[in-house]
């Protein structure tokens, strides 16, 4: 007997109303547990960056688990908010607020005025390193003016680079298969010229060379950016391909704010 499943696509932190931005999340909700086979076997067919995996466990709060085409990851931003906010337009939320039990502990994401929602996420650590070598030379770009090791939350090594300018984070042309080769995801990171800062994420360590908004990221960015420009809430784009935009906020309690909203894309069923 075949099992069927809502399903949508949405995309998280586009870039204002302009079409084709932000960062597609694919959120499947579950009636039943389902083995890791299924979940990681359904993220690869989606293709996606990540899907996500709801499971109701009481009212306001969801179980969600996040997916890579390759593998199963602690903490995913993008994700998070397109699961949200399709459930707070299914009405499924009961209250303004969606609460998760993840990998990455108790998150929570409320709805806010303006169509927009903010989610209360944890910092990622960094700690300032070298930038390795075969990661600049992939990325085609002149040395970082600062380097820092991210915590790992996409199983991967993680370097953060920081650059002087949004010209040199928009003219990169990464070589994919040389940075793969590295083993390290990377963000690269400079002020912006219309905003606060500006970044890309490469990751082909996790199986996606580009993702387009990576919400996770902006966990180790906001710190950095907000100590260094001295601002507690920050205006930031990913920019690259298929750009996208977001708000930011810290605080002393070692949580970051992610603001933003998600648009709905698709709705479907998947059948398995």
């Amino acid at each position: 007997m075949s099992l069927a499943f809502p399903y949508a696509e949405l995309h998280a932190f586009p870039d204002g109303d302009a079409p084709h931005t932000g960062n597609p999340a694919g959120v499947m909700l579950l009636d039943r547990d389902l083995g890791d086979g299924d979940l990681l076997g359904m993220a690869r067919s989606n293709n996606l960056s990540e899907t996500a995996y709801l499971r109701a466990l009481d009212t306001d709060l969801w179980g969600l688990r996040w997916f890579t085409p390759g593998h199963e990851v602690d903490l995913c931003g993008h994700a998070t908010l397109a699961s949200a906010v399709w459930l707070f337009e299914e009405g499924r939320v009961a209250g303004e607020e969606a609460r998760f039990e993840t990998r990455s502990g108790r998150l929570t994401v409320r709805r806010t005025q303006g169509g927009l929602y903010e989610m209360n996420f944890p910092e990622v650590a960094t700690r300032p390193a070298e930038p390795h070598d075969g990661v600049v030379a992939a990325l085609g770009a002149a040395a970082p003016s600062k380097a820092f090791e991210v915590e790992r939350i996409h199983g991967s090594r993680f370097q953060m680079l920081v650059y002087a300018n949004e010209a040199d984070i928009a003219a990169m042309r990464p070589d994919f298969g040389a940075l793969a080769a590295t083993g390290i995801n990377v963000v690269a990171t400079a002020p912006g010229a219309r905003v606060h800062f500006v970044s890309r994420f490469f990751c082909p360590a996790a199986g996606i060379d580009e993702d387009p908004v990576t919400g996770s990221a902006h966990c180790a960015l906001a710190p950095y950016w907000a100590q260094r420009l001295g601002f507690a809430e920050l205006n930031a784009r990913q920019i690259g391909p298929r750009p996208g935009a977001l708000s930011v906020r810290t605080g002393a309690d070692g949580r970051v704010r992610l603001i933003g909203t998600a648009k709905r894309y698709l709705d479907g069923t998947i059948t398995l």
